[in-house]
């Protein structure tokens, strides 16, 4: 305290000099119109300015939340939307609303605690497990597009295989000719996988976007992929060699959605009977 004092002391010249100063300013400013309104509207801005920097500051923090909040609701929607019936349209024109469809997917959201994309056999952590209802073998989607498969759970977390799995194979289709084959990452580009076993009459270009077909227990059909990016045929190969750019980026992964297909064991069940009596 002494120190401030005399520290005031020996600069009582300076401090008394810069009080006249804002003691004139503030005169010149109450006592003349157009000075007074410069000053506000410069105050004003200046104000408006600080507190939008502020503001901005307090959303950057509050992110997290932001996102596990719309993460949630994207789930409940998803849920929302599997219990209505699809509305088919007959050559006719007659519209057939079937209710076969309702209730067969289930939606949990969950955050990614862990993830890595730098290895030819990646997996995520999130922070959901057996006591959320979720299992193996189950989805893993976000809003943009197939993220991978659930491998292990356990009570509080799961650990999901990413799509950026050598092993991992996942039943995609052309949006455009409507013709299906298989996505797999070959270990090396994380934001890009391959697309096999399209013949050479298909006719695929750059553009067309991929999605999943639907034809395993799996991933509900219509889920993004990506879209084709490179695409070469070989003289005399049987399929082409096409490149597609994932929709979600890997490496950016916050929030996803696990995807629980109700009736998936019913379906393995039986195409494994299937697979056994033809042996």
């Amino acid at each position: 305290m002494e120190r401030l004092i005399l520290f005031v002391y020996q600069n009582r010249a300076f401090f008394t000099f810069l009080f006249l100063e804002l003691f004139c300013a503030w005169l010149i400013v109450q006592n003349n119109a157009y000075q007074g309104s410069k000053f506000f509207n410069s105050s004003n801005g200046l104000v408006a300015a600080m507190n939008s920097f502020s503001q901005g500051v307090r959303d950057y923090f509050m992110l997290s939340e932001v996102n596990r909040t719309l993460s949630e609701e994207n789930a409940l929607l998803k849920r929302k939307i599997s219990q209505q019936p699809v509305n088919y349209i007959l050559p006719n024109n007659t519209l057939v609303r079937d209710s076969s469809d309702i209730n067969q997917y289930e939606f949990v959201s969950a955050k990614v605690v862990n993830n890595h994309v730098d290895m030819v056999k990646n997996f995520i952590t999130i922070n959901k497990g057996s006591d959320d209802g979720i299992g193996p073998g189950m989805a893993v989607v976000s809003p943009l597009g197939v993220v991978g498969k659930v491998k292990l759970v356990s009570d509080h977390y799961g650990v999901v295989t990413s799509i950026l799995h050598v092993d991992v194979m996942v039943s995609a289709v052309l949006k455009r000719t409507e013709y299906f084959g298989t996505v797999q990452w070959n270990g090396k580009n994380p934001d890009q996988v391959e697309l096999n076993y399209i013949p050479p009459h298909v006719q695929p270009t750059v553009g067309d976007t991929v999605l999943t077909s639907g034809y395993n227990a799996v991933f509900p059909e219509g889920v993004m992929i990506g879209v084709i990016e490179k695409v070469d045929l070989s003289k005399d190969a049987l399929f082409y060699d096409i490149k597609v750019r994932l929709s979600q980026d890997i490496q950016q992964l916050s929030w996803v959605t696990v995807v629980k297909n109700n009736r998936g064991a019913e379906q393995d069940s039986l195409e494994q009977i299937i697979q056994k009596l033809e042996r």
